[in-house]
């Protein structure tokens, strides 16, 4: 695979990679549905089980992959597993009482994702395989014209479900296109690799890094690690559920909400440090150093491998295998930054040439700028990306933004959580999408578009929450922050204080047409 192959495919999976946006496209008119849904991930899905659950058939999902499950689809690695515990993350209407382990590896999120959507005779509201490559709002009769490698499609409503961790980032290192062996993306990994006895070099140490490090280690001839910005590792509280376990979730009444929903609210304790009071962090802080001295023998290591910003600043990550893997003797941290790379090595800015037969890019997702908001535009026929260039990723609820009539987003900007499960966010933004639906349908609505005002207020108090956060204060430059330096990506406290203010749909902050 080389670095242009990870720019381009636009999904991958155990199966092959899905068309890319050149691919040849249907002739013919327009498919027009009432709803148009981009993305099957945890959020479009959802979106789709719920829309039939109030009996409307109207709507499709496009996906560009094979199938449904986006992030835990395409991100196969070796040693992908969830950092939020198993029973906090799965829907609160599908449960599974299965899970093997506390903390679950993706073949069985993946597994469980396939389950849900059977379950829910979700597939044929579905066109996989399909690579949208531009949705333009056409003016209150036509609504939204969106192109895609299948042909067209015409929607009243499009409901932006391509979520923050879809489109993988390459660091812009010169040389990337001369390298001469196979480069992996995290998220769009070459399962036809061997690396057995190959030298590898994984670039970052975020959440995949540290999961892949440990994985691939015992059968390279040397690892090397390039760290930019040594992260904070807290110890990973994952075992095994006893057969014992998984019956009292399957058979006993109340178990397992019970125990969901004490995972819950623990995990939602940790905002109020995170979020409100830092400060509260600093006794953790000495638990990861202990962690750290612990783990690892060598004290000049140790130095490199310790954080110098606040633990929170950046995500916090969960690995009882990562800090042992720099103690085995074909494992070395490389601190020096990538200035090259050529044919058959990486070169870093202390002048050593690090010889490398396969590169693991770790490098993380164009979250703040996905591409996808270069292929939407709005009512005044400039993209969201303009729009997010010129005032910042402004957006109401995580879901609204002014000028584009008619479209919602799922797991849109300030909607991120540094404690919780996601799927309790993307929940509450379904609920708060079938209320603007609903209302559209009862009083046949043309068009809902949040009013400027509105976003505006909205977006300065959510800032002025996240000024006293961690992800603020913490020391750290993160993929938090978009171009302009805010935080456009995490929701500053309680995730059912997010669900409150989404329980129904506020019309009078919309401009509203009959």
């Amino acid at each position: 695979m080389s670095a242009s192959d990870i720019h381009t495919t636009p999904s991958a999976s155990r199966t092959g990679p899905a068309p890319a946006p050149s691919a040849a496209r249907r002739k013919g008119p327009a498919r027009r549905v009432h709803t148009l849904v981009i993305g099957s991930g945890l959020a479009g899905l959802a979106a789709a089980i719920r829309f039939l659950s109030q009996g409307w058939d109207d709507f499709l999902v496009l996906d560009r992959g094979h199938g449904v499950g986006g992030t835990w689809r395409d991100n196969t690695y070796p040693g992908a597993a969830c950092d939020v515990p198993s029973h906090l993350y799965s829907y609160s209407f599908a449960l599974n009482p299965g899970w093997s382990r506390s903390f679950s590896p993706q073949p069985e999120i993946q597994a469980y994702i396939e389950k849900v959507a059977r379950r829910h005779r979700v597939h044929d509201r579905h066109v996989f395989d399909c690579e949208v490559l531009s949705a333009r709002w056409q003016g209150e009769d036509e609504g939204w014209h969106v192109e895609t490698s299948q042909g067209a499609f015409a929607a009243t409503v499009l409901v932006g479900a391509f979520g923050a961790l879809c489109e993988p980032a390459l660091p812009d290192i010169p040389g990337i296109e001369t390298f001469a062996g196979d480069i992996h993306h995290s998220a769009r990994w070459n399962h036809d690799t061997d690396l057995t006895g190959k030298r590898v070099a994984v670039v970052g140490t975020g959440a995949s890094a540290i999961q892949i490090v440990p994985a691939i280690a015992p059968r390279v001839a040397e690892l090397q690690v390039h760290q930019r910005t040594a992260p904070w590792v807290m110890p990973r509280l994952d075992r095994p559920y006893s057969r014992a376990e998984r019956l009292a979730c399957r058979f006993v009444p109340f178990y397992q909400r019970a125990l969901r929903s004490g995972i819950y609210w623990a995990h939602e304790a940790q905002a109020i440090a995170l979020a409100k009071v830092p400060g509260l962090l600093k006794p953790v802080e000495l638990l990861a150093r202990a962690k750290l001295r612990q783990e690892v023998r060598d004290p000049a290591l140790r130095r490199r491998l310790r954080p110098d910003y606040r633990l929170g600043c950046k995500r916090i990550l969960l690995s009882n295998t990562y800090y042992p893997t720099f103690n085995l003797d074909h494992v070395r941290l490389v601190t020096a930054g990538i200035t090259q790379i050529r044919e058959k090595s990486l070169v870093t800015a202390d002048g050593v040439e690090h010889p490398t037969d396969v590169i693991v890019f770790a490098t993380g997702f164009h979250v703040t700028d996905s591409p996808m908001y270069r292929r939407i535009f709005g009512k005044d026929g400039r993209s969201l990306a303009d729009v997010f260039d010129t005032v910042g990723r402004k957006c109401y609820k995580g879901t609204a933004i002014a000028g584009f009539p008619n479209m919602f987003l799922l797991v849109g900007p300030n909607t991120g959580l540094g404690h919780n499960s996601m799927i309790f966010m993307i929940e509450a933004q379904v609920n708060y999408l079938v209320g603007a639906l609903t209302l559209m349908k009862r009083q046949g609505l043309r068009t809902v578009e949040v009013r400027e005002p509105a976003q505006e207020a909205y977006y300065r108090s959510v800032q002025e929450e996240l000024s006293r956060s961690v992800w603020n204060t913490g020391g750290c430059a993160s993929w938090y922050l978009d171009k302009h330096g805010a935080n456009t990506t995490m929701w500053p406290g309680f995730s059912y204080t997010f669900r409150r203010i989404t329980r129904t749909f506020d019309a009078d902050a919309y401009h509203i047409s009959r």
